[in-house]
């Protein structure tokens, strides 16, 4: 299927390894020009090298903490320089630590909606004035299911990653006559770099192996297996594509059926 969006510039945040790295993959497969973010330069450089070596196209690295408002406002505009204005935007940051309310002071709190929901929120503002004169432009959310159906030991996420999908709706709403669609995608357990390094703890603590850990997390899925990042990547292209146009205000699972309620 064609997606047209050949030469369209996108922007994938989080991307030098796991969920946002596959997407990245993913839109260049479909000639989007890519820009690429992450804290980490050296694991970031070299996402890009695999990417530009595997496909043969633009792609372009730079060092940015999405929770500083100053670098995100600067790596905007050197994409803008570089590439042309953000048409895709790809919203994603790691989660914050596991834990329950005993755990975690009001201080956790705001570091956790900083890096999940201030981040996207920043990073929207500063590509929706462009999104809005060329009057075409899709925003995707990488959230979580634990903002559908809260995970029991990860109230930091449950918390700030609902508030993301609580932000999208509104502004799908808003920036529907423009032509922008805003859309969020919600991955269950999938078998990312993370979760193989969390893997390797488990056994490390001698609670198990890693096989174990593994099929702890499988039972609960109805599919009896994790996800792989390219299957939570094709979605989020297709979200981004021209096919996509009519598609706005929606938060999408993508779990292999965890999620059990209805919506």
């Amino acid at each position: 299927m064609d997606l047209n969006i050949e030469n369209k510039v996108a922007l994938v945040a989080a991307s030098s390894r796991g969920l946002g790295k596959a997407i990245a993959l993913q839109l260049s497969k479909e000639g989007a020009k890519v820009a690429i973010c992450a804290r980490n330069g050296e694991r970031l450089f070299k996402a890009r090298e695999e990417i530009a070596r595997e496909l043969g196209g633009t792609v372009k690295a730079y060092v940015t903490d999405v929770t500083k408002e100053d670098q995100v406002k600067n790596m905007v505009k050197a994409i803008a320089s570089d590439l042309g204005p953000v048409d895709i935007l790809v919203n994603n940051a790691g989660g914050p630590p596991p834990g329950f309310v005993d755990d975690f002071t009001p201080e956790n709190y705001r570091e956790a909606v900083e890096l999940n929901l201030l981040s996207t929120i920043r990073m929207c503002y500063e590509v929706i004035p462009s999104m809005k004169k060329r009057g075409w432009g899709r925003i995707v959310n990488v959230t979580s299911v634990s903002a559908k159906q809260p995970i029991p030991n990860l109230i930091l996420s449950n918390t700030a990653r609902a508030g993301v999908l609580g932000f999208a709706k509104s502004l799908s709403e808003q920036l529907a006559p423009f032509g922008i669609t805003v859309n969020s995608v919600c991955p269950g357990y999938t078998r990312t770099e993370r979760v193989e390094e969390l893997a390797l703890a488990f056994a490390e603590k001698g609670t198990g192996t890693t096989k174990d850990f593994y099929a702890a997390i499988e039972q609960n899925v109805p599919m009896g297996r994790m996800g792989k990042p390219e299957e939570l990547a094709h979605t989020v292209a297709f979200l981004a594509s021209e096919g996509a146009a009519y598609i706005t205000g929606t938060a999408i699972q993508v779990d292999g059926g965890f999620i059990k309620g209805l919506y």
